[in-house]
This record gives C-alpha cells, sequence and structure tokens, in this order.
C-alpha cells in the first residue's frame, strides 16, 4: 500500500509540474494584493535585509589583520571567521525555504533577522576568536533563513506583469552586496575598528526588524503539507560537507583524510537526498524540477556566474593592494564601476529576454563575462588601473544580463506555493558557486604564483625559496629582511610571480563561465517558449 501511494504521489507530483509549466504559474496566494506603493516599499525594505546579509559574505575579509591583532587568532581560526559564515549560510537555505513556505514567510524572516542582528551585536565585546567563529555561524543561520525569504516574498506579492522587473531588483542588490559591503567595511576601518562592522550590521538588523513588522505582508503555501524532515537533514548534512571540503581542500591539500571523508560523506549525503526526494510523498525539493529547461538553465548560469564573481573579488582585493599598494578603502572603490554597471544594465535584462529570449540573453551575457575575464588576464605587476577598470566593468555588465533572468527563470518555473523553495535554489546555487569560486580560483591563483616563483627561483637565495613559495606577504617580508640588492630582485620576482598567478585564476574563471554558456545553449528555452511563459505569467 505505501508503494502505491508513493507511486500515486509522484504520478500526482509529475501532472502538477506538467501543469505549472503549462499554467506559467500557480494560483496566487490567498488574499488581495498589496497596492503599488506598498509593494515597492516590500521590495525596498527586502533589500536592505539582503544587502545586510550578502555584505557580511565576504565584507569582513578587509578586517582580518586588524582581527587578528586584537584577538590573536591563527591563520586558521581567521580562515574560520570567514568561511563558517558562508558554509552554515549554504547548507540551511534549502530547510529554511521550505519552513518559511509551511509555516510563514514573514514569521520564519523575523526570526532570521533577529539572529542574525544578535550574533552581529554580540561579537562587538568578544576577544576570544573561537566565541567569533560560533557567532558567525550563528549569523550564517540567521542568514539562511532570511535570502530565500527575501526572494519569496517579493515574488509572491508583485503579480506577474510586475515579477521580473521586481526580481531584477533584487539580483540587482544581490550582485552589488558583496563589493558594497567592501566598500563600506574599508570606509569604517578608516575611521574605527572592526568592531564597527558588527555593529552596522546589528543597526541594519534592528532597522529591518521594524520595518518587517510593519510594512511586510504574511504569506505561506495554502496547502500547508509537512516538512520533509529527512530530506531537510540530508540536504544540510551534504551541502555543510561538501562546502567545507571545497574551503578546506586548498588549504590542507584535496588528499587530506578529513577533505576526502566531508567530500565523499557530502557526496553520499546529497545522492541520497535526490534518491529520497524522487520518492518521500511531499519532498523539500523535488528532483524532477530540473527537467524544466529554465529551472534547469537558470540554475546552472548562477552557480557558474558565482563561481567567475567571487573568485574575481577574492583574487582582485589581492592585486589591488599588494601589487598596487591600495588601502582597502581605495581597493573597493576601484571595484565600484563593476557595480555601477550592474545597475545600469540590470534593468534592460526583463526586456531583452523578452525580445530575444532566455538562451539568447544568458549566453550573450556568459560570453561578455568571460570577454571580462580575458581582459584582467593581461594584467601584470606594472599595469595601470585602466584594464582593471575595463575588465571588471564588462564583467559587471554580464552578471547584470545573467543573474536576473537566470533567478526569474528558476522562481518563475514553480507554483506561487513553492517561492519559498525556489528561491532557496537560487540562493543554494549562488552560495555554493561562491565557495567553489574562492576554492577554485583561489587554488588556480596559489598554483600560479608558486609555478611564477619557480620560473624565477635563480633570482631567490635557496634558503629563502620556501618562505618566498608561501606568500607574497612573507615574500615581501624576506626581501625586506635580504635587503639590498638581492632583496631587490627577491621582491621583485614574488610580484611578478603574482600577477602569475592572477592571470592563471582570471583563464579559469573564462573557461568556467564558457561551460556555463555551452550548457545554457543546449538547456534554456528559446524566444518562442520565453515570450510564451511571459505572456502566460501576464495572464
Amino acid at each position: 500500500m505505501a508503494g502505491r501511494a508513493s507511486c500515486g504521489d509522484g504520478r500526482a507530483r509529475e501532472r502538477k509540474m506538467e501543469k505549472t509549466q503549462q499554467e506559467g504559474t500557480a494560483p496566487p496566494a490567498a488574499g488581495a494584493p498589496p497596492g503599488l506603493m506598498r509593494r515597492r516599499v516590500v521590495l525596498a525594505v527586502m533589500c536592505v535585509a539582503l544587502m545586510m546579509i550578502v555584505s557580511m559574505v565576504v565584507g569582513l575579509t578587509v578586517a582580518l589583520p586588524d582581527i587578528a591583532g586584537d584577538t590573536g587568532a591563527s591563520q586558521s581560526q581567521l580562515l574560520w571567521i570567514m568561511n563558517s559564515y558562508g558554509l552554515v549560510f549554504a547548507g540551511f537555505l534549502l530547510p529554511a525555504g521550505a519552513l518559511g513556505d509551511r509555516y510563514g514567510r514573514k514569521g520564519m524572516l523575523l526570526a532570521g533577522v533577529c539572529l542574525f542582528g544578535a550574533a552581529s551585536a554580540a561579537a562587538l565585546w568578544v576577544d576570544d576568536p573561537r566565541m567569533l567563529i560560533v557567532l558567525r555561524v550563528v549569523a550564517g543561520l540567521g542568514s539562511a533563513m532570511i535570502m530565500p525569504m527575501t526572494l519569496s516574498i517579493v515574488t509572491t506579492i508583485f503579480p506577474p506583469e510586475e515579477r521580473a522587473q521586481a526580481v531584477a531588483v533584487w539580483s540587482a542588490v544581490a550582485a552589488g552586496g558583496a563589493l558594497m559591503g567592501l566598500l563600506i567595511s574599508g570606509a569604517l576601518l578608516e575611521a574605527f575598528s572592526w568592531r564597527s562592522i558588527f555593529g552596522l550590521s546589528a543597526a541594519l538588523a534592528l532597522l529591518s526588524l521594524l520595518l518587517v513588522l510593519v510594512i511586510v505582508p504574511t504569506s505561506k503555501d495554502p496547502d500547508e503539507v509537512p516538512v520533509d524532515v529527512l530530506g531537510a537533514l540530508l540536504s544540510v548534512v551534504g551541502l555543510c560537507a561538501v562546502v567545507y571540503a571545497i574551503i578546506e581542500g586548498p588549504e590542507r591539500g584535496w588528499s587530506d583524510a578529513a577533505v576526502m571523508l566531508a567530500a565523499i560523506g557530502g557526496v553520499a549525503a546529497l545522492v541520497g537526498f535526490v534518491l529520497w526526494e524522487l520518492h518521500v510523498g511531499h519532498p523539500l525539493l523535488d528532483p524532477r524540477f530540473f527537467r524544466i529547461g529554465a529551472f534547469a538553465s537558470g540554475s546552472i548560469v548562477i552557480v557558474m556566474a558565482s563561481v567567475a564573481t567571487f573568485g574575481l573579488f577574492f583574487v582582485m582585493l589581492q592585486y589591488l593592494q599588494w601589487l598596487k599598494g591600495y588601502s582597502p578603502l581605495v581597493a573597493g572603490l576601484s571595484l565600484m564601476p563593476m557595480t555601477v554597471a550592474v545597475a545600469a544594465v540590470s534593468p534592460l535584462a526583463p526586456m531583452l529576454v523578452r525580445r530575444a529570449g532566455l538562451r539568447v540573453v544568458l549566453t550573450a551575457a556568459m560570453v561578455i563575462m568571460a570577454a571580462g575575464m580575458g581582459v584582467l588576464t593581461t594584467l601584470d605587476k606594472n599595469s595601470s588601473y585602466v584594464p582593471v577598470l575595463v575588465g571588471t566593468v564588462v564583467v559587471g555588465a554580464g552578471i547584470s544580463l545573467c543573474l536576473a533572468p537566470a533567478t526569474d527563470a528558476i522562481v518563475a518555473s514553480l507554483p506561487a506555493a513553492k517561492q519559498g523553495v525556489a528561491s532557496a535554489v537560487n540562493d543554494v546555487t549562488r552560495e555554493v558557486g561562491g565557495a567553489l569560486g574562492v576554492a577554485i580560483l583561489g587554488s588556480a591563483f596559489n598554483s600560479g604564483y608558486r609555478a611564477g616563483v619557480g620560473d624565477r627561483d635563480d633570482a631567490i637565495p635557496a634558503n629563502a625559496l620556501g618562505t618566498v613559495r608561501s606568500s607574497l606577504d612573507a615574500a615581501l617580508a624576506e626581501a625586506e629582511r635580504i635587503g639590498g640588492a638581492t632583496g631587490a630582485r627577491v621582491a621583485d620576482a614574488a610580484r611578478t610571480a603574482f600577477a602569475d598567478g592572477l592571470d592563471r585564476a582570471m583563464l579559469v574563471a573564462a573557461l568556467v563561465v564558457a561551460v556555463g554558456a555551452a550548457a545554457v545553449l543546449l538547456l534554456a528555452p528559446g524566444r518562442a517558449e520565453s515570450v510564451r511563459l511571459q505572456e502566460k505569467r501576464r495572464g
């Protein structure tokens, strides 16, 4: 009987998914939709909450030296102060999205804001790096509860004819939030200590809490289906273990026992998650959704774009500070034109999709991104700011053309009752892609740097070669210790090798984006299907 019920549920899900594809969206949630002005205010509130959490993904990077000086944190502890946030953030997105659908999106958002704000406020008085890591874990959990709710609330309250434009605004904030976080953090560090970054986060959390309480309407899945507890557990274990392996692999080595165990265990849990979701009556995320071309292509685009862009931030900030000698604030300002390009071009994306179709727009966007990465492969230790400006602006234009349509493709592919899960899928792909980007491009960068040092080992004393290979920071300190003409040659060789590493990382990024473009050509719907889906959503 249980087997027949499961099969029946599976056939019902397939029929429901086919109906969703044919009709464009499910019936809207019960209750009168808010008016135009209130919808716009809600969108603004969601963007404030989104900016608050996205900026903390990389915004603390510029403060790590000060944190180490004040708390005595080791290099390993500094790494986990950064990465514990992203690990928990990515791991809990799917279950948080499902719980918001089931029990109420506004309530889940409020709980997440309270957790994030409390963790940020507590960090103001922390001196122990281990406690700071714990607080970052709590903040990451709060962020996982916030991010999918911001998007699902936007897609729920906006009618079909306005949804794509609202999602474009949300995507622009998501794309530009990391850069804004770097800029704001750099500005705060010019005047205050690293604790001011957490103080600003706590203040934004309090503001968001008050605005959400007053302005945001309530919504949830009207069917009130049971939560898939085992699916949630498998997804959390699988994603956390895989992201842990991605983070620790470049540091410990991919053959390290803990890394291999995490990678194998995480993949096994994710495979178990897929198999369980195919047979459970009310899945957390039905894998059959990936049969929908728009859903699958949107997910792939966001992963690939996030790999390239998060890796770009990681590598370029080091280049600007170490080779160009920029302060954290100036380094952030130097990447601001990229944010301007994202904000300027992003509103055009929905119109281009209507005219040319999802396949053409997404493919062109990723080709533009690859071209921008190609410009950045020309940088060397003596390059001016001009190629940095051109390359990052071109990359930003490509990001703005692909992220909003890809996000809209994901959320529009699923019924209104599943917007929390759809939003969580969008966010999981973004966060996992970001972790992959830092790991993959960071590894390419490090291997390029070490290879570059090896190519110039005739300029480096044998007893200093190991120190120079470890990092540019260590190499420059060693060059200063050696002094004289020999020290100058060591510093020059290290800087040249550093530029070699940057070029290799940008080449890998361009190849990753090119792979994404090829996948889009195979999976994304063409113009006729894209227009038909948009017209049905309007109707």
